[in-house]
């Protein structure tokens, strides 16, 4: 029984594996392919869909639940891996509806992944498991951001331009990256106690597929409601109040760093024939920042010394550090340039060795403030973690819209301010939490 449930945590990471090396370098690159499109029919946008993604993706969790636990986790992932799928095939032969139809469908598609994920993760987990198996998976899903970006690297490096047949062969190949990530689910077996499940059921002669399946939707409705009034509950708190802002905060800079500095990289003039292929180079050191600083900060925050306003203190230098390098390095107008390249000049002259450490300070900030928010939401709400951590995704996936959609029309300059002045105001109630945290544990002790 243990080697079929590793079995299923191993596959379960290689799908993800496969499935987010397509979508996270096609996020990575999206805005620079549609820019550079020989289409004159073509009138997407790329921060556009990725808004339309987030913005879809933060209301269709509240339903995800209920669907996963009407139809079950493997069926489920194997239909919304079938939805990446659809939206990575849209590039090969670009059409705005098509495009803007799947980023729909995808942000949906991402609510049921992530939720059938959660769910298959835990049945095939025990409590002296459950941590080896989180890690394992969380392991091959950040080796998602190596592979994409390398071929982005290697195929880009020295064109100054994008031609369809270089896009047509990249994006068939992320293709075929996300169907076999996406096949690879149907691989996944039952474990022991769900076999023994079904075949009660499925002796019971007298109770139909249809009425069963009917059942199950009504227990998942009677579930998805009491979560959703704890919702109601929960968001009305101090603490969800003074986190929000924090929560908001990791959602404008998810945006920033997966999809709006890539860009920036790769329509800045100053880096010439060099810049596209940086774009796919950015992307692995963003992911090696974030492995460095989840393993980092999940080693030293068991050490009581080391407090979570340690950890986001650090997080806010980090990145305000690597907002005025950005600032200082990347041209004013390299988000909002209507063609592949910008028209404005820095204050220096643009450093590959800058613009990649601000890539590696801007992974490990964010690495520093998603960790600490899961953990002080898992330390206050123990016994409501689920409805928490709804709460924090919701915010945050509607910030990240929200920023995708102005990314394309405000300078780097206001894009960075209003970064800082959201990230100082979320610092500041972190603390506020942590030390309301304190005080209470202080006067259970007295």
């Amino acid at each position: 029984m243990g080697d079929r449930r590793t079995f299923n945590v191993v596959i379960l990471g290689v799908g993800f594996l496969f499935i987010f090396t397509a979508f996270t370098t096609c996020g990575n690159i999206e805005q620079t392919v549609v820019k550079t499109l020989e289409n004159a029919t073509f009138t997407g946008s790329g921060y556009h869909s990725l808004g339309i993604i987030y913005g879809v993706f933060s209301f269709a969790n509240l339903i995800a639940s209920t669907v996963v636990t009407v139809i079950g986790a493997k069926i489920t992932m194997f239909l919304s891996g079938l939805l990446y799928s659809g939206y990575i095939a849209v590039f090969i032969i670009p059409a705005t509806w098509a495009f803007y139809l799947t980023s729909v469908l995808i942000g949906i598609g991402a609510a049921l992944l992530w939720t059938a994920q959660g769910h298959f993760l835990v049945e095939n987990s025990e409590v002296s498991t459950i941590n080896r198996n989180t890690g394992m998976f969380w392991g091959l899903l950040q080796c998602s951001m190596l592979f994409g970006n390398l071929y982005i690297y290697f195929a880009w490096n020295g064109h100054t331009e994008i031609s369809d047949s270089s896009r047509r062969t990249l994006f068939l190949a992320l293709l075929v990256a996300s169907v076999l990530g996406t096949l690879s689910f149907l691989v996944l077996r039952k474990v022991p106690h769900e076999e023994e499940m079904l075949s009660d059921e499925e002796g019971q002669s007298l109770l139909p597929t249809r009425t069963m399946y009917k059942r199950r939707a009504n227990t998942a409705m009677q579930d998805t409601k009491s979560e959703f009034k704890t919702i109601l509950q929960l968001i009305k708190t101090k603490t969800i109040l003074l986190l929000s802002p924090c929560m908001a905060y990791s959602g404008l800079e998810l945006s920033f760093y997966s999809g709006v500095y890539g860009t920036c990289i790769g329509a800045t003039a100053q880096f010439g024939a060099a810049a596209k292929g940086l774009i796919g180079i950015s992307g692995i050191v963003v992911g090696i920042g974030e492995i460095v600083g989840g393993g980092f900060f999940g080693l030293i925050c068991k050490n009581n010394r080391f407090r979570r306003t340690s950890v986001v203190f650090l997080g806010m230098v980090v990145h305000f550090v690597a907002f005025y390098l950005i600032f200082l390095n990347i041209p004013d107008d390299a988000p909002v340039a209507f063609e592949t390249n910008t028209l404005t000049s820095p204050y220096l002259t643009p450093s590959v060795s800058i613009a990649l450490l601000c890539s590696f300070l801007l992974g490990l900030g964010d690495s520093c403030f998603n960790t600490q928010l899961y953990s002080i939401l898992g330390h206050v709400y123990a016994e409501q973690c689920s409805p928490a951590f709804a709460i924090f995704k919701f915010i945050q996936s509607i910030f990240a819209a929200v920023a995708f959609f102005y990314s394309g029309y405000l300078l780097l300059m206001w894009q960075l301010l209003l970064m800082v002045i959201l990230g100082f105001a979320g610092t500041l109630c972190f603390f506020v939490v942590e030390r309301m945290q304190s005080l209470s544990l202080d006067l259970q002790e007295y």
